[in-house]
Parts: structure tokens; sequence; C-alpha cells
């Protein structure tokens, strides 16, 4: 064991000794990380944002044949009828406004949702700036989502115009579900007598149902009662609905993970090149070392060390820089009134200094087997 910590202490050493080429090579390798990184960031956020889990018990209840807020018509009457539908255990009314239904970086939606009826089909919601009962006070209020309000600069008491609407920012709010961090919840009320759609016709339905696993069946019950009527409807679950109504989006994102394979290869042959020339330039000096006792593992193990701290360092400069960058720039990525933003995740660090770890491992092999296998006659005459 004592062995091995003055192994490291020496691998440590010879990395500080040549500054200049130990910074670029961390450099390189934060590079690839910070791609790798904020790929990952994406990912995690797409996956939290489709993947269905045992406790989803949401349903979105939208126009058949319809994707964009804007196409999607029907009558509020329906609730009624949804919430005596056997298995519903809660429903809400949601009319939303949107300034783009494209795929964009930079999307405004608005969330016109009865007053009273928020905050009890929403318990998860929290004003952590601001106030609920300001909201509910005036009729042109908002509560914006956190991720929503950093991005524009928005505080309790600030007024803020998009979408041909212009709101008084009265709360700041947070939520575990991402939808809810970028979007600003108003009356439904203002939003229907703001828009050209008139009281009486809300884009959607959000409706929680008593038992997760009855999720088809009760959507099958939905789309039962009112696929005949004039508005027929088309249910699924809120993920389910996410995954299909952005799927360009969706097929968008998936498609990066390509550009964070070539950043994990792009690290490999750089590391791996950056201490095969080191290891070739000091043939004499692990000879030396050789000659005066130390093993060819302890030589290899060397090399070994000073590439597993070059790519800790620069994997953890690389992920600092992408969570910092995430941070700054507050990137939400949207389609069809969804939203999806790209928040730093714990996670998405830990992952990264493992995979940091492994790189470096992997691309120092080959450069710790060059250096201790060398013939030490060549190796004193010729390094």
């Amino acid at each position: 064991m004592r062995s091995l910590r003055n192994l490291a202490i020496l691998a440590g050493k010879q990395a500080l000794r040549h500054r200049t080429r130990s910074v670029l090579t961390a450099l390189g390798v934060a590079v690839g990380l910070f791609l790798f990184s904020t790929i990952e960031t994406l990912q995690a956020a797409l996956r939290e944002a489709t993947e269905a889990s045992e406790e989803d018990n949401t349903l979105v209840v939208y126009r058949e044949n319809r994707f964009c807020p804007s196409t999607s018509r029907l009558p509020q009457s329906y609730l009624d009828g949804i919430r005596a539908i056997p298995g519903v255990a809660d429903a809400i009314p949601v009319q939303i406004a949107v300034n783009h239904c494209g795929a964009s970086l930079d999307v405004i939606a608005f969330r016109g949702v009865p007053g009273d009826d928020l905050r009890r089909y929403n318990p998860d919601l929290t004003v952590v700036s601001g106030s609920y009962e300001a909201w509910r006070e005036r009729p042109d209020a908002a509560l914006v989502g956190a991720h929503f309000a950093a991005r524009r600069g928005l505080e309790p008491g600030d007024f803020f115009a998009a979408v041909g609407l212009r709101v008084f920012v009265a709360g700041i709010v947070t939520s575990p579900h991402p939808q809810d961090e970028n979007v600003a919840y108003v009356h439904l009320p203002f939003l229907q007598e703001s828009t050209t759609l008139g009281v009486g016709t809300v884009t959607q339905f959000n409706v929680r149902v008593d038992d997760p696993e009855e999720l088809d069946a009760v959507a099958a019950r939905i789309d039962g009662r009112f696929g005949d009527g004039s508005a027929p409807t088309v249910t699924r679950p809120e993920k389910a609905f996410f995954a299909q109504t952005a799927r360009d989006m969706v097929e968008m994102i998936a498609f990066t993970r390509w550009l964070g394979l070539g950043a994990v290869v792009g690290v490999i042959g750089l590391l791996a090149n950056a201490l095969l020339l080191a290891a070739r330039s000091r043939r004499r000096e692990c000879a030396l070392l050789q000659t005066i006792g130390f093993p060819r593992r302890a030589v290899a193990l060397l090399v070994l060390g000073e590439g597993l701290y070059l790519g800790m360092a620069g994997g953890a400069l690389g992920i600092l820089g992408s969570f910092a960058f995430l941070a700054w720039r507050r990137f939400t990525f949207g389609n069809e009134g969804l939203t999806l933003a790209f928040q730093p995740d714990p996670s998405v660090a830990l992952a990264g200094m493992g995979v940091a770890m492994v790189l470096a491992l992997v691309a120092s092999l080959w450069p710790a087997l060059e250096a201790a296998r060398g013939s030490l006659v060549r190796s004193l005459r010729d390094g």
C-alpha cells in the first residue's frame, strides 16, 4: 500500500514537471468531456421527459389529428364528462399559447388554468419567490417557472410581454416536473379572452387517474366517450404524448449521442498520443528507474498514474465548464408547445468523471507497456 502511495506521488510529480504538455493535454481532454457532459445532460433531460415509470398517473386529452396547440380546440364543457369517467381522480382544462410551434431554442409558453384548481391538481408546484395569493388576486398575473424566469431575467413585480400578452409576474415557481420549470401559468379566462379562441374552448385536458396501471384503460374510456363527437379526442399518457408530439426534437437529440461517442474516441486518441510521446522521450529515465530497483510493473504504473491524473483533471475541468455554460445560457428546446430544459444533473457529473477515469486508463495502457518493456541497454544508450 505504501509503495502504491509513493508511486502515486511520483506520478503526480512527473505530470507537474512537464507543465506545458500536461496543461495542453488536460485542456484537450476537457474539450472532449465538455461535449460529452453537455450531450449527456440533453440525453438525461430527454429520458426524464419520455421514459414511463410505474408512478406515472397523468393523461393528456388532445384534439384528434392535431399537434400544434393553436390547432387543438376542445370544448371546456368536456371537463364534467371526463371527471365522471371511472378511474379518473381529477382533471384540469389547459389553454396553451406559444410563440412558435416548430422546433426552437427559445420557446415561450403560457398555460391558462383555472385559478382555484391549479394548487389542488398540482400540489408539487412550490412558490419560491412572490406569492400564490398575489397570482390569484390579479387576472393578468402569472406564475413563472424558475428556469423560464432565470432565462428571461424575471423577478416578482415585473411585467412581461410575449405572444400578444402582457402579464404581471406574481411569483416564481419550481417543481420536480420539468414542464413546470419552463412555462408561465396564467388564469384561464384571461388567456381565453386574450386570444382568438374565446371563452369555452381549451387546448387540452390534463387528467390524473386513481391507478397508474389503469392509464390505458382510462384513456380508452375517454376517447370512447368523445371520439364520435364534433371534437374527437386522442388520449395518451403524458410522457408518451411528449414523445409522440415532439418526435422531431426527440430524434434530433438522440442523434447527438454519436457526437458524444466521437468525443470519447477523440479523448482516447489525444491522451494516448500525449502519453506515448512522453514515454518515448523518457526512455533513459525509465531505464534508470529500473536500474536502481524499480520493477517493470512499477514503471508501467507510473505511466498509468500520470494518465489518470491528466484524465481526471481534464474531465473535472470539462464537466465544470459544461455545467457552468448550461447554467449561464439556460437553454430550453421546444417543439409544438412542449419544452425541454437542459439543466445540470449531479448524476451526469458522476458519470462523466467515471468515463474520464476509464478513458484515461484505456489510453494509458499502450504507453505504459511501451515504457516498461524497452531494452535497458538500448534505452540507456539511445534515450
